[in-house]
């Protein structure tokens, strides 16, 4: 028998083994008698995913079709048979209650090949907790006003572009503008560094963390293997950041450590906390681990996540905020008006200011809720679990669950006129009304965003700062209504986000 007939029986058997194995799974809801579409043989339920979809509208047909069918309903995570939550009451267990047995996100995580997918959001188990604990004296509130000077600084920065900008075209794409706003945020509060991406000076940085968040290596292929397969994808040692993104971050964060630990700079920010971490045992944990003394790749890993969290949720947040306010008028006017009645009774912005701006807390949190960026939650069964008070509905260990996060805020049963973009729905009384759990836009539980309060932050600065100085409204060039980007897993717009800016 020749080489190629024993090639070519190999490949004949490897098809039929994984024929039978995609049989098996893409039919195992059906035999357990659990309503779920059939599965597109690649990407499962996330059929036309990146390619004609936005997985937001995937994710939301499919709520619609099932959200009255039980507390979840099958679906197939790329080739993987998942449980797709739908009820708040089972959503409180796996978030909160019963949260020990979904501690893991199961994203695919290779930290040997791939030393920026060893970051906060992919970590699990004992890895993942011990990081948080980490971590989390970044994000407190005597941090955040530490890191307020950075940011208005940053903002008023923004404020002269628009005003220079204005004075030959009124018509502005706030979505470039944001994100040249939260990337220079982001290279100040993380690094030190000045991005001056505002004034147009460093166009590679946020190409890179473009690249980074859209860009995804070997494409459809790439990601059904590492999500479906990833036992496999782990032998064959795939990797999913790009090298050159790899190795532009890499060398960011060993230039920026070098700097500092060379000069002895200290700024007190995010950087500062990573390089202590790396050079002095300063707690453990419970079982005893070092909670210090971080790794370079582990170093690096933590930045990278810390930016692209920052830069791409944020600027989408206030590109959003803006679109909205320019199609309603009178929701924008009082914004305003609380802004400059806030600003008039102290002496300069402040930290403390961000609290007393009550509607803008609202308009933010409305926007995410109409336009929530990460549009699913991802966690993973870590033993049977028997679904309380249906005893015969059993998520399995290993299983992946999807919260469709995006879909349960555009329910009306919870939001009425879900579609409408209304800061009254987060109106203290509304608030205090609705079971919490059906807020997810930064998750929820001892999982819920680290960042958060960050993110928040530089939001609300940057919608503040601009709507105390201009006017938004639509034009020719603003599309209505909004076409989001089919290629971007999260919510993003399609093209820019065109609006008139007029001085106030």
């Amino acid at each position: 028998m020749d080489i190629a007939t024993i090639l070519l029986a190999t490949v004949v058997l490897l098809l039929i083994y994984v024929g039978h194995l995609l049989h098996k799974r893409y039919t195992y809801w059906e035999s357990q008698g659990v309503p779920c579409d059939k599965p597109n043989w690649l990407l499962g339920s996330l059929g036309g995913a990146m390619t004609t979809k936005p997985v937001e509208q995937i994710l939301r047909e499919y709520y619609e079709k099932y959200k009255n069918a039980g507390p979840f309903v099958g679906f197939y995570w790329f080739t993987k048979p998942a449980a797709f939550v739908t009820d708040p009451q089972l959503l409180k267990q796996i978030l909160i209650k019963d949260f020990s047995k979904f501690t893991d996100r199961g994203l695919y995580c290779n930290e040997e090949d791939d030393p920026l997918s060893g970051n906060l959001f992919n970590l699990d188990g004992n890895k993942w907790r011990n990081m948080r604990t980490k971590l989390t004296p970044t994000f407190t509130s005597g941090k955040m006003k530490g890191m307020f000077p950075f940011v208005t600084k940053l903002g008023q920065d923004m404020i002269e572009v628009v005003e220079e900008t204005i004075q030959t075209d009124p018509h502005v794409d706030v979505k470039d503008l944001a994100a040249c706003f939260t990337i220079d945020v982001i290279g100040s509060c993380a690094f030190g560094l000045e991005m001056n991406c505002l004034k147009g000076k460093n166009p590679e940085f946020r190409n890179m963390c473009r690249r980074a968040f859209v860009v995804q290596r070997y494409g459809i292929l790439g990601l059904a293997l590492r999500f479906g397969f990833p036992d496999l994808a782990h032998r064959l040692r795939v990797t999913e950041t790009m090298p050159d993104v790899e190795k532009f971050f890499m060398d960011i964060v060993r230039d920026t450590v070098e700097m500092r630990e060379k000069n002895n700079i200290k700024r007190n920010d995010f950087m500062d906390m990573l390089i202590e971490m790396k050079n002095n045992k300063l707690m453990k944990s419970e079982d005893g681990e070092d909670l210090t003394n971080l790794t370079f790749g582990q170093m690096a890993a933590q930045a990278f996540v810390f930016i692209l969290a920052g830069f791409e949720t944020s600027s989408t947040t206030i590109s959003f905020a803006l679109y909205e306010l320019a199609q309603n008028q009178e929701i924008q006017d009082r914004a305003r008006e609380e802004i400059e009645y806030v600003l008039g009774n102290h002496k300069q912005f402040s930290y403390e200011c961000l609290n007393e701006m009550v509607y803008l807390e609202q308009i933010l949190q409305e926007t995410i809720r109409l336009y929530t960026i990460v549009v699913f939650l991802n966690r993973q069964a870590l033993e049977d679990y028997a679904v309380p008070g249906h005893s015969k509905l059993v998520i399995k260990k290993g299983m992946p669950i999807i919260i469709p996060a995006g879909a349960i805020h555009r329910d009306e049963r919870y939001y009425p006129e879900p579609n409408v973009f209304n800061p009254d729905n987060f109106a203290p009384e509304k608030v205090s009304a609705r079971d919490s759990v059906v807020n997810l836009s930064f998750g929820d539980g001892p999982r819920t965003c680290i960042g958060m309060r960050f993110g928040k932050m530089q939001t609300k600065i940057g919608l503040a700062l601009m709507l105390k100085n201009f006017k938004f409204s639509v034009c020719e060039k603003t599309t209505i209504p909004m076409k989001l980007d089919k290629k971007n897993l999260f919510v993003s717009a399609e093209s820019g986000v065109y609006l008139k800016v007029e001085k106030v």
